[in-house]
């Protein structure tokens, strides 16, 4: 085993991580992809990952699904990502405020509702469209949910489809991604790593997001769910625009355009390694990526030609946790081992 390899074992063996499933790829070939750990269902079975188990993605949606959704649209120019939200989202109450802003989370508006039980009754729709702006757009940037929420329903609003539907005939079967959807009701659970136990329960086999719960599974911040394979491939079609067909090379570029504090359009993007991502500060200028709540992430180093892929269910061990700092050694050790 190379180092990171070794890192990820002694994690789980030390009770660190529940389990883990990474996937490396250098230059077009696969270097590593590996299993680690196993999880509890609620029947009290130990149940061990494998290559092929399911992951509840979280904010990989944001970049995974909402990102190239309105890339899509925009290509197809039934939008533009200047226009404002108010376009396609008339009840939406902040004005001036764009896609782009969204997509950049530079909106001024607030990062996230109020926290309440995954098994209390709400209305996250209702809520969002009440939601206060805390700074000008354009000033700071401030991680939001809630934009990747109402990009999402701008999604809806478009194509007349819901996003999911959307997503799978236009994206994902394209791209030949037949192991990424949401509401994974068709999956065996326990080919699904269970994420976080709440009111004594483990969330198994529905999301673990509270606002995607609440919106029936399906947001524009979180719900989708997949495999290493399939998020690599993900991110293989982001390293090598020229293998599919979706989205023009141009339309992908878009991301990296007037990147601030480290953030471009729905991706990190490192420009300046003084702030730092949580792909750590090894890897190349111009590499960029994104994390998720339940301990998922995917990065992207063009210079090196790398992907690296690392998905957890470490809530399941609850909120309390070093996975930053684990995810940042993590990719350390992978950049070491490919360039060396």
């Amino acid at each position: 085993m190379n180092a990171y390899e070794l890192y990820l074992e002694g994690l789980v063996t030390k009770d660190e991580i529940p389990a883990a499933v990474y996937l490396i790829q250098h230059h077009q070939q696969q270097q590593t992809l590996r299993s680690t750990g196993s999880f509890l269902n609620n029947e009290g079975e130990r149940i061990p990952v494998s290559t092929d188990t399911y992951f509840d993605l979280a904010s990989l949606t944001k970049i995974m699904c909402t990102l190239p959704s309105i890339l899509f649209l925009h290509e197809r120019k039934q939008l533009h990502i200047g226009d404002e939200v108010t376009k396609y989202i008339p009840g939406f109450p902040h004005k001036g405020i764009s896609i782009r802003h969204f997509l950049q989370h530079t909106s001024g508006v607030s990062a996230d509702l109020s926290m309440k039980n995954r098994y209390q009754q709400r209305d996250v729709w209702k809520e969002i469209l009440n939601c206060k702006a805390v700074h000008p757009p354009d000033t700071e940037v401030l991680y939001s949910d809630i934009g990747m929420i109402v990009l999402g329903k701008v999604v809806e609003a478009i194509t007349n489809q819901g996003l999911d539907s959307f997503a799978k005939r236009e994206l994902y079967q394209p791209w030949g991604m037949d192991d990424t959807g949401f509401l994974p009701e068709q999956i065996e659970k326990n080919k699904i790593a269970a994420t976080e136990k709440v009111c004594g329960k483990y969330v198994h086999g529905e999301v673990h997001d509270e606002k995607a719960f609440h919106m029936g599974g399906v947001s524009g911040s979180a719900g989708l769910f997949s495999t290493a394979a399939d998020v690599a491939a993900y991110g293989d079609y982001w390293l090598y625009p020229e293998k599919q067909s979706v989205l023009r090379y141009e339309t992908m570029a878009l991301i990296k355009e007037n990147v601030i504090q480290n953030r471009g359009l729905g991706f990190e993007v490192l420009c300046d390694k003084a702030i730092g991502t949580s792909s750590g500060s090894t890897w190349s200028i111009g590499s960029f990526g994104h994390t998720g709540f339940t301990g998922t992430s995917l990065w992207i180093d063009p210079k090196e030609e790398i992907v690296a892929v690392l998905l957890t269910n470490m809530v399941h061990y609850g909120r309390q946790h070093q996975l930053p700092e684990i995810r940042r050694k993590f990719h350390t050790m992978v950049y070491e081992v490919l360039t060396s």
